[in-house]
This record gives structure tokens, sequence and C-alpha cells, in this order.
């Protein structure tokens, strides 16, 4: 094939990459546009004899499959608060999550995205996920959304050397997609363990997965923003002054919330500097 007819073809899969397609979901391509095969009418078969839960008398209502994913997840959050609560800092938390198999988005992910910034920054910024740019280079917030975040840092006398950025999830969900309650389960351990290690000054979490997930509400992101809560967990101290902000990436679909969102980092500024 000549270097002619290759390039539309990187160009498409290019294309792809940035739409977030990067994974295939079956081994072999299907054609949509070809004539789906005439299938013969199914047989009705008699539905098998021995009981189930559904139906022994005085039998749970959940199927099989529910209770064996119920219980899938309880065994991985079992198996990742042991492994965030014997982490003693950060270095050996990282280590955890590294070994840590609970988590589907591991296996699909390119790297585990951990943290950036100064690890003895006043100020934590919690994202929700990783995107494609994050996976690729490890680091998180540093795709379109990142760069906006350090021009958000940069309006209060902030960067990445006196700032600590992470994320509930250490790894990206395909296509970019939003986290499951499940794989948001699994990892929370790890990433209440982050904070109770860092136990900043400030900390700030960035969208309404992040805010929902740590503060343990069900408000949305529009009700959060802008408040601040004193957060404090079983392991930690004393509370941490902790107050959600809208994520740069929401910030870059609704620029008209750039207000309120600078009305947030003032705040931010001042808790910092002691004046509130």
């Amino acid at each position: 094939m000549s270097s002619t007819s290759k390039q539309p073809l990187s160009d498409l899969l290019e294309w792809y990459r940035e739409m977030g397609v990067d994974e295939a979901i079956a081994e072999r391509p299907f054609d949509m546009t070809a004539a789906a095969p005439d299938k013969p009418n199914p047989v009705a078969t008699p539905a098998a004899s021995a009981p189930n839960d559904r139906t022994r008398p005085g039998g749970r209502q959940r199927s099989r499959p529910a209770a064996a994913l119920l219980a899938g997840t309880e065994a991985a959050g079992a198996d990742a608060r042991n492994l965030a609560l014997a982490a003693p800092d950060l270095a050996a938390l990282k280590a955890a999550l590294e070994a840590f198999e609970g988590c589907a988005l591991k296996h699909t992910a390119t790297n585990l995205v951990f943290s950036d910034g100064n690890p003895d920054a006043d100020i934590m910024v919690v994202g929700e996920a990783p995107g494609a740019e994050e996976d690729r280079q490890g680091l998180p917030f540093v795709g379109a959304s990142g760069r906006l975040l350090d021009r958000m840092l940069a309006c209060i006398g902030l960067d990445r050397t006196s700032a600590y950025i992470t994320n509930i999830l250490p790894w990206r969900p395909p296509g970019n997609r939003q986290p499951n309650a499940a794989e948001i389960a699994a990892c929370l351990p790890f990433a209440e363990r982050h904070v109770a290690l860092m136990h900043p000054k400030v900390l700030v979490l960035a969208g309404g997965t992040s805010a929902k997930t740590i503060l343990g509400s069900t408000e949305g992101i529009t009700r959060l923003r802008g408040r601040w809560f004193d957060h404090t967990m079983p392991d930690m101290a004393a509370p941490i002054p902790t107050i959600a902000i809208y994520h740069p990436a929401y910030l870059l679909r609704q620029p008209a919330q750039k207000r309120d969102a600078w009305r947030d980092l003032l705040a931010i500024k001042a808790r910092l500097d002691g004046r509130n």
C-alpha cells in the first residue's frame, strides 16, 4: 500500500482516538449495513424444575448474577480498604494501587495516574478520573482541562510546584465515560487514604463526582460548589476545610460559569491566606 493511501487511514485513526474511540468491543469487525440472516423461530423449552432463588419458597428475589456482582464489589471494597489503610505514606499507597486487582479499569488503561505536584503543598485538588492524555502520560490534568486548571491556579498565585493534584480514580474509564458506582466504590478507600496522608490546609474537589464521592452527598455540583465543609475521616487527626468547584472540563463547555469559578478561587486564596 502506498504512503498516499495510508495517510487517510492514519488520519481516521487519529480522529477516532481524539473522539475517545480507543478500544474494540468484539474480536472481529461487524458490518452493520449487511442484511441480517434469517433466524428460525425459537422453540419454547420448559423451565428447569430445580428450585432457585426466585422459585424456592421464601427465597430472595435477587438474581444469582446480581448477587455475585454485589459480593464481588463488597470483596473488592474490603480488599481496597485493607491495602489503603496499611499504606504509611504516598509511595506505599501508590504501590498498593499498582498491586490492587479489584477494579477492571486497571486492565483497559495504559498507565496508573497517581498524582502530580508538590506533596508538601497546602492545597490538594481532587478530580474525577484520567482522560485520554492523562492516561498516555500517567499524570492527572494534563489535557485541555488540565491547562485550564493551571491557569485557574495561576490566578491565585499557585502552580504545580505549590499544589498537589490527583483524582478519585487512578485509571481511565474507556472512552472517557462516566465511572460507574462499582468502580468508584473500589477506588474510594485509596482516594480517602490519599487525602488523609496529605492532610492539606485546603482540599478542593473539582467536579460533581469528586465532590459527591468524598463528601458522601447526593447533591449536585451546582448546590455543593462554593460552600465550605469540614471533611473528616476516622484516620485523620483533624477536619480539613473542603470546598467544591466546577470541573475545568465543565467550564470549557460552559464558559458562562467562570464567574462563579472565579469567586470560588478567591475564597480558596482567602482561606489559604488565613483570611476566612
